[in-house]
């Protein structure tokens, strides 16, 4: 969702006229989110299937015809020039659609292992946009271009940001920070690491930005109860996540595409947590690509609960140790993806 807003501004930014409109997925988050980012997007009565036995995986099969259907008549009423798939639900069928009527289509893969959706589109699309490389294993070499994730800039640290940040947080100067999201419903491996060391953070005098997720707030408060501890700064959701980012000396977070892509325009040594819980373990793939490059510390999630804190401090106490994990993980930053992605769209629009 947020690098598909982003795509939407660069294209906006060069060219004030241009028409867009999203698509996306009944019920899902992009439905809230878009509008806030001033576009307007229709949703599409698509879904996944579910990994657990339930009757809801019955319905999938109808929910894909309708919004075939209703796809149609989007593209139809719309009349689009090109059409950007970015691997969610309702990418499918509209790309399917805009295929069949010969309309350009870009794809963009987030990941470094491609989702479905995308592969199963690849074959008729005309351009492929990618965030890592040795992607021609998913999809054809000659439409692949290697252009990053698109993030939001605005998220790269500087000193100034980084006073402005503790302030904001009220955090000490003179103390490490360790950053801690687990997205905004929280990641119970991460939480589970962090309430079983709280004592930790005040015997090595560490401070904490904790985004716990709204589902697992309460649990957090009642964990911090029994201790003194005002180095921790407990929310449910991080509204700016720029200014915690730059007060950050080391970050723990799950290992989403989009989230590793703010991270390496943030440059700060990184422990990556996967969700067990996603499609095709995308993210341990996008963890171990960047761990095999030493660009970022993996812990799975069966064993966050019990190295997770052990290994923030081991980064906080060996400098040359966090400068490498800095420098590795700045290397794979591409900045203006979102703009090259733009220029690829503008030229599908050539005649």
């Amino acid at each position: 969702m947020f690098p598909a807003i982003s795509i939407a501004d660069a294209l906006k930014r060069k060219d004030p006229n241009v028409n867009i409109l999203f698509v996306g997925a009944k019920g899902r988050l992009e439905m809230k989110k878009v509008p806030e980012a001033g576009y307007e997007i229709i949703g599409l009565p698509v879904a996944g299937v579910q990994r657990r036995l339930t009757w809801k995986n019955l319905q999938v099969p109808f929910r894909l015809v309708k919004s075939l259907r209703q796809s149609k008549r989007i593209i139809k009423d719309f009349g689009p020039d090109v059409v950007v798939g970015v691997g969610g639900y309702a990418s499918g069928p509209v790309v399917r659609v805009a295929e069949r009527r010969h309309i350009p289509v870009l794809l963009q893969e987030q990941n470094s292992y491609a989702g479905v959706t995308n592969r199963l589109l690849a074959r008729r699309a005309s351009k492929i946009c990618v965030a890592y490389e040795r992607m021609d294993k998913y999809f054809p070499g000659d439409k692949i271009i290697l252009t990053g994730n698109p993030v939001r800039e605005e998220l790269i640290p500087s000193e100034d940001k980084k006073k402005e940040a503790l302030r904001h947080f009220d955090l000490s100067p003179e103390m490490k920070t360790v950053l801690v999201i687990g997205g905004s419903l929280g990641a119970r491996s991460v939480n589970e690491g962090i309430m079983s060391h709280l004592q930790d953070f005040e015997k090595k005098n560490v401070q904490m930005i904790w985004q716990c997720g709204r589902q697992y707030h309460h649990q957090a408060v009642r964990a911090m109860s029994p201790y003194s501890l005002p180095n921790i700064r407990l929310v449910d959701f991080i509204e700016r996540m720029d200014l915690a980012y730059a007060a950050a000396d080391v970050i723990i977070s799950r290992a989403g595409a989009g989230t590793i892509s703010e991270l390496a325009l943030v440059k700060k040594p990184v422990i990556l947590v996967p969700s067990p819980n996603v499609a095709e373990d995308h993210q341990t793939r996008n963890a171990r690509s960047l761990a095999d490059r030493d660009a970022a510390i993996l812990v799975q999630d069966a064993d966050a609960p019990y190295l997770l804190v052990q290994k923030a401090f081991e980064v906080l106490e060996h400098e040359e140790r966090a400068q490498s994990l800095s420098e590795h993980i700045a290397e794979i930053a591409k900045p203006d993806s979102a703009g090259k992605i733009a220029e690829e769209v503008f030229k599908l629009m050539q005649p």
